[in-house]
């Protein structure tokens, strides 16, 4: 008899976990990139500022539900220094948290310091300081 309800205690938590699993709604992840110049003047200052853990930005970051944040650099041909920017968000409001991120205080003092850095494109879109790229290709 310890065997059969052993083994009904194993069938029904199999049962609770399938059910549970179709429960949960899986959220949809919003992948970002996006571009902007890079002051040659500055890069040693860019690179020391990113250089350091810098907590309270990334704690930031993390609150805002923005994830693997990356920044890539390369130099192109015609001389000029260019930044990629990638980040995955995992929210569920994506306006509301970059509202709440932009607006606090620490995201902002940060932001005047690497702002300073960067060189906008021209060809962004209003309001945008990074340009935001079109995604073409994911492979999931």
């Amino acid at each position: 008899m310890t065997q059969l309800k052993c083994a009904i205690a194993v069938l029904l938590m199999a049962a609770v976990a399938v059910m549970g699993a179709g429960c949960q709604q899986q959220r949809q992840v919003k992948r970002v990139g996006m571009v902007i110049g890079l002051d040659p003047n500055k890069m040693e200052m860019y690179r020391a500022l990113h250089a350091d853990a810098n907590p309270g930005v990334r704690d930031i970051i993390e609150e805002a539900n923005m994830r693997n944040f990356s920044i890539f650099l390369h130099r192109f041909d015609d001389g000029k220094y260019y930044m990629f920017g990638y980040y995955e968000y995992v929210g569920d409001d994506y306006e509301a948290d970059m509202a709440k991120m932009n607006a606090h205080p620490r995201i902002r003092k940060w932001l005047e310091v690497t702002d300073a850095c960067q060189i906008p494109l021209d060809n962004r879109a209003e309001g945008e300081w990074w340009a935001e790229m079109e995604r073409v290709y994911f492979n999931e």
